[in-house]
């Protein structure tokens, strides 16, 4: 049986029970996910007391928590609370209650924990190397900054969205007036802290609240990914949704596609955090993290018995999941590679095309994941492989890179290729997608050189001879199927190269 492992997280705003099964690549796969929307917050008294009401809620909850965990035999939950329940001047007698009347045993995190987690997060699901960390909660908001993936600045702010809806709303939709009285307040508070001051780095988002601004801002420009983990936005996309949330009446922000009905009275305000931590950092970008504190805390008991908390390359370890997932034989994606360098470094020499090392790095994932969609169907292996890469998050990649590497390792003909960019032609130029293509040939034609998958073909050497391309593929075994590929394939290189390529075979 595959491995089960259970969290809760008691948040001011939510609470939720998330139960993951662990993959054969070792990933962790999220197999429920139950959100109660209990409001704590709004329990806590004015002398920091959770009251009987709250309490009350809170335990109901868990023991409907408790059925779920039990049907699905986990051992052991972690349960953590955060800041209604860290700010709760009866926190023993919660934590004591809990524990006599559920399965469970809170574990209260303190506002830097808290912090933590979320940077451990972010650092190991994506390739980001420097950023400010920002994750708005019901009750407190943390903000990181970190440089070459170590924390180096970490404070938990005492506000969240709920809080803030709370002290500076008197509606469910904040007026002109106390938009601007809450812009100044959040403005004094990140002031206070001279490291976020004119970082210019990206600012990376966690939490519900900073996942619905990327789900009204993809809905509003009608965007033809799927995934909102490591989607980017500017501040004028920030501004862009700022517009239209304070432009509708409450009615209608409720019935907004892509935010959650719980959260249209808090995403004004949660969006202000956002908008004025991003004039202060002066960031570069607003990237969305969907990995946040649950995540955070798995990695930390995961990855740590290796010595270490951060994944040395969060890309690597993610193309080693698809690997796993889709029956990748590695020892293939190695020979390939090698081929591929051989063509590269004769293209070169020769001046047949230009190629950068990044055309290289991308070619070479290319391999690592090329014609996956044959794990599903092999007639159809090219569009399996476009859709999967396109439309699954790697963590690492942004957006634009993943439909770069789906379009190289999906690479069929021409037609095809128009067909897989056409909802995402303006986001290359002509030039561009030129080259994509020409990678993708280049990685196709290397592929029908290891066609039965054993791996004869030792040398490519190419020459050119009365304008013509002479290619001597030196072989350790009978090449039949790789010359048939090879001589179906050559026309997509012939079209680079803009002239004929005699293909000639010699056993070793």
């Amino acid at each position: 049986m595959k491995k089960k492992y259970g969290i809760i997280d008691i948040g001011s705003n939510t609470i939720r029970l998330v139960i993951y099964e662990r993959q054969k690549s070792g990933r962790l796969r999220e197999i429920e996910n139950v959100k109660v929307v209990a409001r704590l917050r709004n329990y806590l008294t004015d002398e920091h007391i959770l009251n009987d009401e709250g309490v009350s809620l809170l335990l109901d909850t868990l023991r409907s928590f408790q059925e779920i965990t039990r049907h699905h035999q986990l051992d052991r939950v972690k349960c953590v609370a955060t800041a209604t329940i860290r700010q709760a001047k009866n926190q023993k007698e919660i934590v004591d209650l809990v524990e006599a009347n559920t399965d469970f045993r809170i574990r209260v995190l303190t506002g830097e924990e808290e912090a933590y987690y979320g940077f451990l997060a972010v650092v190991n699901s994506t390739m980001i190397t420097e950023a400010v960390t920002v994750d708005i909660g019901g009750g407190s908001t943390e903000v990181t900054y970190y440089k070459d993936r170590q924390l180096l600045e970490s404070y938990s702010f005492p506000f969240g969205a709920l809080s803030l809806k709370q002290a500076f709303v008197s509606g469910n939709v904040p007026t002109n007036e106390e938009i601007a009285r809450l812009s100044s307040y959040l403005t004094e508070q990140f002031r206070s802290l001279p490291w976020l001051l004119g970082k210019k780095v990206p600012i990376v988002a966690m939490g519900g609240s900073a996942r619905n601004v990327v789900q009204v801002h993809q809905l509003m420009k009608q965007y033809p990914l799927a995934g909102v983990h490591q989607y980017e936005m500017k501040r004028k996309h920030l501004l862009e949704v700022r517009r239209l949330l304070t432009s509708l009446p409450f009615e209608e922000i409720q019935k907004l596609e892509g935010l959650s009905k719980d959260r249209a009275d808090l995403i004004i305000p949660a969006l202000e955090v956002f908008r004025v931590l991003y004039e202060i950092v002066d960031a570069t970008s607003f990237v969305l993290s969907r990995k946040g504190l649950r995540d955070g805390i798995f990695y930390e008991e995961l990855i740590q018995p290796f010595g270490t908390r951060v994944f040395p390359n969060v890309l690597q370890e993610s193309f080693f999941e698809l690997a796993q997932d889709y029956d990748i034989r590695l020892d293939d994606v190695q020979h390939v590679n090698h081929l591929i360098a051989q063509l590269v470094e004769q293209i070169r020499s020769l001046q047949l095309y230009s190629l950068t090392d990044e055309d290289i790095h991308d070619m070479k994932r290319a391999a690592h994941v090329f014609y996956l969609g044959q794990y599903i169907d092999e007639e159809a292996s090219s569009q399996h492989t476009f859709y999967i890469l396109a439309n699954r998050t790697i963590d690492g990649l942004m957006h634009k890179d993943r439909v770069k590497l789906a379009l190289i390792a999906s690479y069929k003909n021409k037609p095809l290729f128009k067909q897989y960019i056409a909802p995402f032609d303006d986001w290359f130029t002509k030039e561009e997608q030129k080259h994509i293509r020409v990678l993708g040939a280049l990685v196709k034609f290397a592929y029908s050189l290891n066609d039965t998958k054993r791996k004869i073909v030792k040398q490519v050497k190419l020459s050119e001879q009365n304008g013509a391309m002479i290619m001597d593929i030196y072989c350790d075994g009978d090449f039949r199927a790789e010359e048939y590929q090879a001589e179906k394939n050559k026309k997509h290189v012939e079209k680079i190269f803009k002239r004929p390529i005699e293909l000639r075979f010699h056993q070793k």
